[in-house]
């Protein structure tokens, strides 16, 4: 049950396109959702909704845009911490550099209060 949805979750990232242009502001959203990681949040998002409806598929987005969320609490969290890596792959702000990874928040934070 629990690989099932955390493969729903994955399906769901690779779905989302977090805008097009400018490609330097989106890239970065991109990169830091594609890292990877435990998926913790959306998982217990999912898990929780499961106590109370089975159609699963309903909740998905929203699961994900609370992984997008959590994600852009991460690049602050980098940026404070000066964190050469996180998850093994340069950081976004080593990558991109601060003020696009601070730019970067703003796709990720729309997506957290968007979904559908």
């Amino acid at each position: 049950m629990v690989e099932q949805y955390l493969s729903l979750i994955e399906a769901e990232i690779r779905k989302q396109k977090f805008g097009i242009r400018p490609k330097s502001l989106y890239e970065p959203v991109r990169y830091i959702m594609s890292l990877g990681g435990k998926r913790l949040r959306p998982l217990l998002t999912t898990l929780s909704y499961t106590l109370y409806k089975s159609d699963v598929e309903k909740i998905i987005p929203y699961a994900v845009a609370v992984e997008a969320f959590h994600n852009f609490t991460l690049l602050h969290d980098d940026i404070m911490d000066k964190a050469p890596l996180r998850r093994g792959k340069a950081t976004v702000h080593k990558k991109w550099g601060v003020n696009t990874a601070i730019l970067s928040d703003e796709p990720s934070t729309a997506k957290s209060t968007k979904a559908p």
